[in-house]
């Protein structure tokens, strides 16, 4: 039971990853078409995000598999 519930979370926490990681994606596009000239800094922050997202899901899986 115990190991069900685990991958369940694991589970959880990989689609809500990928589902932020989508929207970033998205809407940094849109902010790129709509000021083509600060996509450099767009694209940066987008990137520094994604990683603060990876990061967060990394985090919760472990502690999944610690506990």
């Amino acid at each position: 039971m115990t190991g069900t519930l685990v991958f369940i979370g694991l589970s959880i926490s990989a689609l809500a990853a990928a589902i932020g990681i989508g929207h970033i994606g998205g809407k940094a596009m849109e902010a790129i078409a709509r000021q083509p000239e600060a996509a450099n800094d767009i694209r940066g922050n987008m990137i520094l995000m994604a990683a603060f997202i990876e990061g967060a899901a990394l985090i919760s899986m472990v502690l999944m598999l610690i506990a």
